[in-house]
């Protein structure tokens, strides 16, 4: 997934995310992807399909996208299957997102 998403997302002329990026220091909370200077960022949710709904579906997971929201991060999630069937319109969605934080920073 990585090297696919970030070869197609070269392509967009884009600034690169930071991968990894660590966005609640103390806590350990890392989104896969993100663009701090706009508050975007991007989770991939593996897992699914997994008996619970994978480790994407818990509180603890929750808790992390609720301080997220709570500290302004725009976050977008993809599934796999998404990313698989529709990449073209998952790196839409992110320009997009990182296009309107631009456009909020500067009219706000």
């Amino acid at each position: 997934m990585t090297i696919a998403f970030l070869a197609l997302w070269r392509e967009t002329g884009m600034p690169d995310p930071v991968a990894e990026h660590q966005f609640a220091p103390p806590r350990r909370w890392r989104f896969d992807y993100a663009w701090p200077d706009s508050r975007v960022a991007v989770e991939f949710d593996g897992g699914q399909f997994a008996p619970g709904g994978g480790r994407h579906n818990s509180d603890g997971d929750r808790d992390k996208l609720n301080h997220a929201a709570a500290m302004t991060w725009k976050v977008l999630q993809f599934s796999n299957q998404q990313w698989e069937r529709k990449p073209i319109d998952c790196i839409g969605l992110i320009c997009l997102a990182i296009t309107n934080a631009a456009k909020e920073n500067h009219d706000g």
